[in-house]
């Protein structure tokens, strides 16, 4: 595979990925959001960080020590320019305290996809709600050969 195949220009770009660092105790209920928008996949992972909250100070053993960095989730959603209102509305939603800490949403533009497994690249290596959605026919023949870009093939 040579490497320009993987490099294209885009005017618009067609996907966006959306980062949300969230309190750790908020995951589930930002997962939930997202699921019932039809996002069915993301990426989490523990991290820690500060901002304005700037970490704070903590009790053990009867000793006190600060504590810089804190823990954070971070997700990571990639989903079609169409989708990033909703998903950035959903996100907001479920993981708003109203406290200092609640953190912070990050969209960038994707300018590729590729599915390591079969090298699909783009619209076709992504999950049905970044790829568009396929409507099927009553006809028999269209509805065996229109399926959803994104079936799972294990």
């Amino acid at each position: 595979m040579s490497a320009s195949r993987f490099t294209k220009e885009l005017g618009d770009k067609e996907m966006k990925l959306v980062t949300a660092i969230i309190k750790p105790f908020k995951l589930d209920d930002v997962r939930a959001a997202l699921s019932e928008i039809g996002v069915s996949g993301m990426t989490v992972t523990e991290v820690k960080g500060f901002g304005r909250q700037r970490g704070h100070t903590e009790l053990y053993r009867g000793a006190e020590y600060v504590v810089d960095f804190v823990p954070k989730t971070k997700i990571e959603v990639a989903v079609r320019s169409d989708l990033v209102d909703q998903v950035v509305e959903a996100i907001l939603k479920a993981a708003k305290t109203g406290k200092v800490g609640d953190g912070k949403i990050f969209i960038t533009d994707i300018d590729r996809v590729i599915r390591i497994r079969t090298g699909e690249t783009d619209n076709s290596a992504s999950c049905k709600w970044l790829a568009p959605r396929i409507q099927i026919d009553a006809s028999p023949p269209d509805a065996v050969r229109r399926r959803n870009r994104c079936q799972n093939t294990r």
